[in-house]
C-alpha cells in the first residue's frame, strides 16, 4: 500500500513546474481519470434516457407518471364501461390490474437503479473526479507562488551584499526566506493530499465497475418479477376466457 502511494506521489510531483495551471497539459493519469470521467457522464445521461418515471421524483409519483400505469387505468375504465356481462370487459379488468402490477415491478426497478448506479456514477463524474482535478490545478498554481517567493528571497539575499543597510536588508530576507517556507509547505501538503486522493481514486476502480454489474443484476431481478406476474394471471384469464367462450356458444345454440 505505501509503495501505491508513493507511486502517485510522484505522479503528482508531475504536476509541479507547469507555468500555466489553466493550460498545462494533463499527465497520463490525469487523461484517464477525464476519460473515465466522460464516459461515466454519457452513460449516466444515456441511462436516464432509459427511464420511464420522473428521475428524482418519489415512489408515488413515479408510478402515477408510469406509461404502464395510464395504460392500467385506461384498461380498468374500459372493463368497467363495458360491464361484467362483456367478455372483452372482464379480459380488460385482468390485464389491467396486471399492468398495474408490472407499473409497480419497473418503478421498484427504477428506484433501486437511480439509487445503486445512477447517483454513484454522477458523484464520480461529476464530484469526485472534477475534485482530484481542480486538486491538481491547486497544486501547480501554489508551485508558482513558491517560485515566486523563491525569486524574491533570492533577489534580497544578493541586495544584502550589494547594499549598505545590512540590517534591514537581513530582515526582510529572513521575512521572505519565511514566506518562502511557508509556500513550500503549501506545496508538499497539497502535493500529499493530491497523491492520496489519486490513490483512493483508483483503489476503488473495482467499485466503480461494480456498479454496472449491479445494473446488469437490478435488470435480470425485475425480468424475473414481470415474468412472475405474467405467468401467475395469464393461467387464470386464459381459463376465464376458455369459460366464457364456450358458455356464449351455448346460449347460441
Amino acid at each position: 500500500m505505501k509503495k501505491q502511494f508513493n507511486r502517485m506521489k510522484q505522479l503528482a510531483n508531475q504536476t509541479v513546474g507547469r507555468q500555466v495551471p489553466e493550460s498545462a497539459p494533463l499527465t497520463g493519469i490525469e487523461r484517464r481519470m477525464e476519460l473515465v470521467r466522460v464516459v461515466s457522464h454519457n452513460t449516466h445521461k444515456r441511462m436516464v434516457s432509459c427511464l420511464q418515471g420522473h428521475i428524482g421524483a418519489d415512489a408515488e409519483k413515479r408510478h402515477k407518471k408510469l406509461p404502464l400505469t395510464s395504460l392500467s387505468q385506461a384498461m380498468v375504465e374500459g372493463g368497467n364501461q363495458l360491464g361484467e356481462d362483456s367478455l372483452i370487459g372482464k379480459m380488460m379488468e385482468v390485464c389491467g390490474d396486471a399492468e398495474n402490477r408490472l407499473a409497480s415491478e419497473l418503478m421498484q426497478h427504477e428506484l433501486q437503479i437511480e439509487k445503486d448506479v445512477l447517483d454513484p456514477l454522477s458523484q464520480l463524474a461529476e464530484v469526485d473526479i472534477p475534485n482530484i482535478l481542480k486538486q491538481r490545478k491547486q497544486l501547480a498554481k501554489l508551485v508558482l507562488d513558491y517560485d515566486s517567493a523563491r525569486a524574491r528571497w533570492l533577489q534580497a539575499t544578493k541586495s544584502i551584499i550589494s547594499g549598505t543597510n545590512t540590517q534591514a536588508l537581513t530582515a526582510k530576507a529572513d521575512l521572505l526566506k519565511e514566506e518562502m517556507d511557508e509556500a513550500m509547505n503549501k506545496v508538499e501538503l497539497c502535493k500529499d493530499q493530491l497523491a492520496a486522493d489519486m490513490y483512493s481514486f483508483f483503489s476503488k476502480e473495482g467499485d466503480y465497475a461494480r456498479y454496472f454489474v449491479t445494473l446488469l443484476e437490478a435488470q435480470a431481478d425485475y425480468h424475473r418479477k414481470s415474468l412472475t406476474v405474467l405467468e401467475n394471471v395469464l393461467p387464470t384469464i386464459q381459463a376465464q376466457q376458455g369459460k366464457t367462450v364456450s358458455h356464449s356458444l351455448f346460449q347460441l345454440a
